[in-house]
């Protein structure tokens, strides 16, 4: 194996991003009115050696959550600065670097929409998912918990929960997990960040099916942090694919990938609203998969390509929401 000074002079790929900040939040819960009320970030080097850290607690401005998880009380947090009193810290530590995380969506979902509620964007444009550049890796892992990782890499894992040691475990396993993939020439999953325009804190409908443990840094794959809205069954029949310059129809199934400018769970009810079904997954009865990074490699999108899934983005999906034809007469 290529040591680190040959990897860095003789096969670093040009085209890796010149610096990283690795992040770990812990929450209130996973719901789309939770809060952040801790927050730590090690900016790394484009090869992945620290630059420095930093650890902030946040006050939530209301019940902590699973206090026996992460451990902060109402007491520890209610002299905590708001997130608004450290949005620009913060952003002096994003900016210009991908926003590296374990579950990256969890992480980058929580931090767009406290900086939505502070009325500021986060400087953000990429994102990396260590669990997604762990399958990119092949890595002999039987599962994708951080602490998994950190044991297959060495890494000490000394407090499970707490943002600062979350996130030092993640940037000591991620050091060697970039060598690797720059050794291998492998390209690194790279997914767009954009930023809340419309959202909502209104009380998140009851849910089912968590997929991975409380927090960022669970197991499960990219996006897995959401569990399963309760919704009830569409009451219309599937009448197939999207047709270009045709109108939706009730009873069309769609499925969302990737970022949205409009918080999914809002953009989730209007089409649920409108008649149609929320696909959890792509198969070959989807009727439209709704992404704004349509080359990214998601499971969805590719089995979007696979199957010849129609596609088409978030701006010219909610320009069809306007008018949703009835379902047929005959379905």
């Amino acid at each position: 194996m290529l040591d680190d000074q040959t990897t860095a002079a003789a096969t670093w790929p040009t085209a890796y991003p010149k610096g990283y900040a690795v992040v770990d939040v812990e929450t209130t819960g996973l719901s789309r009115d939770d809060r952040i009320i801790s927050a730590a970030v090690y900016r790394l080097d484009a090869h992945g050696d620290v630059v420095d850290h930093w650890y902030t607690l946040v006050n939530p401005e209301r019940d902590p959550g699973p206090t026996w998880i992460h451990g902060l009380t109402t007491e520890v947090l209610e002299s905590a600065p708001l997130f608004p009193e450290i949005a620009g810290e913060l952003s002096e530590r994003l900016d210009g670097r991908v926003l590296v995380a374990h579950n990256a969506m969890f992480d980058w979902s929580m931090l767009a929409r406290e900086y939505a509620r502070a009325g500021h964007t986060a400087p953000v444009r990429q994102r990396l998912c260590t669990i997604a550049l762990a399958k990119e890796l092949a890595l002999p892992l039987p599962n994708h918990k951080l602490a998994t990782l950190a044991a297959h890499f060495g890494v000490v894992q000394q407090r499970a929960h707490h943002a600062l040691d979350d996130a030092r475990v993640l940037a000591e396993a991620f050091r060697p997990s970039l060598h690797a993939a720059a050794q291998g020439n492998v390209r690194l999953p790279l997914l767009e960040c954009r930023p809340l325009t419309e959202w909502s804190d209104a009380p998140a409908a009851p849910r089912i099916g968590y997929q991975s443990s409380y927090g960022g840094s669970g197991g499960g794959g990219q996006g897995s942090w959401r569990p399963s809205k309760k919704r009830p069954a569409c009451p219309y029949p599937n009448p197939g694919r999207y047709e270009a310059d045709k109108p939706l129809m009730q009873g069309m199934r769609v499925a969302f990938s990737g970022d949205t400018s409009v918080d999914r769970d809002l953009l989730e009810d209007r089409t649920v609203e409108a008649g149609l079904h929320v696909a959890t997954s792509v198969s070959r009865l989807t009727s439209l998969l709704v992404t704004n990074d349509p080359d990214s490699a998601t499971s969805k999108t590719l089995k979007a390509k696979s199957f010849g899934t129609p596609v088409v983005d978030e701006a010219a999906y909610t320009h069809l929401l306007r008018d949703v034809a009835p379902a047929r007469a005959d379905g």
